[in-house]
């Protein structure tokens, strides 16, 4: 039997990136997955919840509760979700044992992309074919609370044609953070000039993450710096043949 896989395309994906849930269901299904897409989804609850809004993100979180809960795994295309959902749901409800512990009952069956390849499937090799030079930059949530690191740097290096060199600055923030960024942008902004030197200085024709919010603050500053440098998500890079 296949494994059954839900996708959460999150926000910023289904809203700005939608290539990226795309790319990702074709490499699941290339691994002989069967992935639905649970049309009422909305959001994690991270924005609310990362504001000071627990009330709120606790009323997102049920109803992702509700919508998930008979998955047999949930993959979705970033850490910061991820994160969210494994490590801070339970925390959103600690005076609601019944939703604390539905979280608990669903977190182990919620797996970041590049995770999922890795441990789940256990596939390193998807057969990607990309002539391109690229970096990868860790995204803080993926990084920190998720602890990946060599995980998307290994299913990089599988990729054919593809060279990746290391910025100098690979685990350092790209000062987007959700609201951080809207609410104190000269400290964002600086936070991602500092990023693109260490792009720059490796030479790479693009950058890859397993964050479209990271890549959405890269692509941004790139353009406005004119720097013809591309961002791609793990799986846009996963997916090309």
């Amino acid at each position: 039997m296949p494994v059954r896989v839900s996708l959460f395309v999150t926000c910023i994906v289904d809203q700005l990136f939608p290539k990226i849930g795309l790319a990702m269901v074709d490499v699941l299904e290339r691994a002989g997955c069967r992935v639905d897409f649970p049309e009422d989804q909305t959001c994690c609850g991270q924005p609310a919840y990362n504001s000071g809004y627990r009330r709120e993100a606790a009323q997102v979180a049920r109803h992702f509760l509700r919508v998930f809960e008979n998955a047999e795994y949930i993959v979705v295309p970033s850490g910061s979700c991820t994160a969210m959902i494994t490590h801070h749901f339970e925390d959103l409800f600690q005076k609601e044992p019944e939703w604390a512990e539905r979280a608990r009952r669903l977190a182990p069956r919620v797996w970041e992309f590049s995770q999922f390849l890795l441990e789940v499937l256990k596939i390193d090799d998807v057969g990607a074919h990309l002539e391109k030079v690229v970096t990868y930059h860790d995204s803080c949530h993926a990084l920190r609370e998720l602890k990946i690191h060599d995980g998307p740097r290994r299913l990089l290096k599988n990729v054919r044609g593809l060279e990746l060199r290391e910025m100098d600055t690979a685990g350092e923030c790209c000062g987007f953070g959700g609201t951080f960024s809207v609410k104190l942008p000269e400290i964002s902004g600086g936070m991602v000039q500092v990023k693109l030197g260490s792009i720059v200085r490796t030479g790479a024709e693009a950058v890859v993450s397993v964050d479209a919010s990271c890549l959405m603050q890269i692509r941004g500053a790139l353009s406005r710096a004119g720097l013809p440098i591309e961002t791609l998500h793990l799986a846009e890079v996963l997916a090309s043949r």
